[in-house]
């Protein structure tokens, strides 16, 4: 800190020196003007940032901070002589509330300004400005602060194709370095502030259940409840008054009870209400799977609930007025309409082996009686050997072998030499008929797309019954399909018609006015009844964002172009 010292008596000297009335209404320019020539001199040496504030993160020789203070000059953003304006508090607010959308102040070098703005206080407080090289770098520390806390608001901050191979999502864009300038000449930083935040309201009620439970942990989280044999309603166990503990903390119990050793009904009633947020069979009896839920500890729901915030970030601005969204944690499909939630079903999503992908397309018409050719990795892995091993396994499960050339013909099965075929020469499409025996089931639900996969039927109903339900090969089965096709189509066709379709033999396509599908994973959400609901993290994607958020080389700043001092 002895640079800053030495300039600081340099500029005490030039305070000192008596000045006139005209001269004194000329500061502010030239301490500007010094800032700038600081400003300039810090950019292009890298460097020099190191003697005013030692070990700060290497950022400001960034492409675009670079371009932001070159096209005005090098002229500071953020101050006006020695003076900040009110838009500084404003972002100091912004970046020190980070942690309520699970976003780290480090990132914005929060501790560096506070520093910085201490120093700078004192030294308002005599009418005394800083020396220009600190001036410089409050600065462009602010101005950093702002464009990387912007650009994770509103595009994440790690890439979700970089955490997640089979993640195609439409982000918003925005470009925040003329949001900045915008905000600044106009003096509505706190109305660009709050326009980066994801406009979704699933998005501002799960950031208020995050400090709900930020609280909880500030204050020793909740307890642990100890193994031990299944409780049931009646049973009387000293684990109970840990357990209405927990409740009474998460929520799902309102009114503390006698502390006694009964399981009682308000506490039955509870876990029950528990158990049905976390996804599991809510039978009120208190199994392993239910211990299981009720020990996993507040922070590490806390971090489900940042990363799941996260992917808020990484959504599109708008889904659509009217759109079908499917959850795959959750094994769930909504169709919404104008913000009201039309219509809900249970889903079955792909193994963890045949991750159903995370993407958004447009459904376009629906195929009833619909043939099932069946996928390359399936032929492959699945149907091949089986046929090979037994010709008779094509009649038996009504399969035909079609022709690649016009879709049409069917190939004779014993005309072709079994010897020799493998998965990459197989001479044709396998396909199996319409019927009962289809896994497509009545119709499927088309929304073209890079992975092949769509929502369909299923000749598997009672798969339904369980609560975890990764089964299918990464296509969606959907419950209730017969409701799904009148919502779609009974306005147009009507209802018979609608039900003679879904009972036809004869494939038959039926076009629709193009409609949003968003297949998207959440493990943490808030539902329709304002209660925040947890599930497992089947696919473990979650571990795979985590990861990526203390991985530095995913991070969305740091896949900005360098510039030749980087490089």
């Amino acid at each position: 800190m002895s640079n800053v010292f030495t300039n600081l008596v340099v500029i005490l000297l030039f305070i000192a020196a008596p000045v006139c009335a005209e001269q004194a209404s000329g500061v502010p320019a030239l301490l500007d003007q010094e800032t700038g020539v600081s400003i300039e001199n810090l950019l292009e040496s890298g460097a020099s940032l190191q003697p005013p504030l030692p070990n700060v993160v290497r950022v400001l020789s960034e492409e675009q901070i670079f371009k932001l203070y070159q096209q005005r000059e090098f002229r500071p953003i953020w101050l006006d002589g020695w003076q900040l304006p009110p838009e500084v508090e404003t972002l100091m607010e912004t970046l020190r509330n980070a942690g309520a959308h699970g976003l780290c102040g480090d990132d914005y070098l929060l501790a560096e300004l506070e520093g910085l703005l201490r120093l700078q206080s004192v030294f308002a407080r005599h009418n005394l400005p800083l020396a220009p090289d600190n001036r410089a770098t409050l600065d462009l520390y602010l101005s950093q602060a702002f464009l990387t806390y912007a650009t994770q608001m509103i595009e994440g901050q790690v890439d979700p194709s970089l955490a997640h191979v089979d993640w195609k999502s439409r982000r918003r864009k925005a470009d925040p370095v003329k949001l900045l300038e915008y905000a600044m000449s106009n003096h509505r930083l706190a109305q660009v502030l709050d326009g980066l935040l994801p406009p979704h309201e699933e998005y501002r009620q799960l950031v208020a259940v995050l400090g709900r439970y930020q609280e909880i942990s500030a204050y020793g989280g909740w307890p642990q409840i100890p193994p031990g044999p299944t409780i049931r309603p009646g049973d009387q166990d000293e684990r109970l008054s840990l357990l209405r503990n927990l409740l009474l903390k998460t929520g799902d119990l309102e009114l503390a009870v006698e502390a006694d050793d009964t399981y009682d009904p308000g506490t039955f009633g509870a876990v029950k209400i528990f158990q049905t947020r976390h996804g599991l069979q809510a039978d009120g009896v208190i199994g392993s799977k239910t211990l299981a839920a009720l020990n996993v500890t507040v922070e590490e729901r806390i971090r489900q609930i940042e990363l799941n915030l996260e992917r808020w970030r990484w959504m599109p601005k708008s889904f659509g007025k009217r759109y079908i969204l499917v959850n795959v944690a959750g094994f769930s499909l909504e169709v919404v309409e104008a913000g009201k939630l039309i219509m809900q079903m249970p889903v079955i999503v792909g193994t963890q082996y045949r991750k159903t992908p995370v993407f958004s397309a447009q459904m376009t018409y629906l195929e009833f009686a619909p043939y099932w050719t069946v996928p390359p990795t399936i032929l492959r892995e699945d149907k091949l050997p089986q046929i090979k091993s037994n010709l008779a396994y094509l009649e038996e499960k009504h399969f035909h072998i079609i022709s690649r050339t016009d879709g049409q013909t069917i190939i004779n099965p014993l005309e072709i030499d079994w010897t020799k075929v493998h998965a990459s020469n197989f001479p044709g499409w396998l396909r199996m008929d319409p019927g009962p025996w289809n896994p497509l089931g009545h119709v499927k639900f088309m929304f073209p797309n890079q992975f092949n996969i769509y929502l369909h039927d299923t000749n598997e109903a009672y798969l339904f019954d369980k609560n975890v339900r990764p089964f299918s090969s990464g296509c969606i089965r959907i419950e209730r399909p017969l409701d799904l096709a009148n919502y779609l189509l009974e306005k147009d066709l009507g209802r018979e018609r609608v039900q003679e379709l879904f009972n036809a033999t004869t494939p038959e396509q039926v076009p629709i006015d193009p409609l949003p599908v968003h297949i998207q994973y959440w493990t943490a959400w808030v539902d329709r009844d304002g209660r925040v609901n947890f599930r497992p993290d089947v696919y473990f994607r979650d571990l795979d964002l985590d990861v990526a958020l203390t991985e530095p080389a995913y991070r969305v700043m740091d896949q900005l172009e360098a510039t030749p001092e980087q490089e």
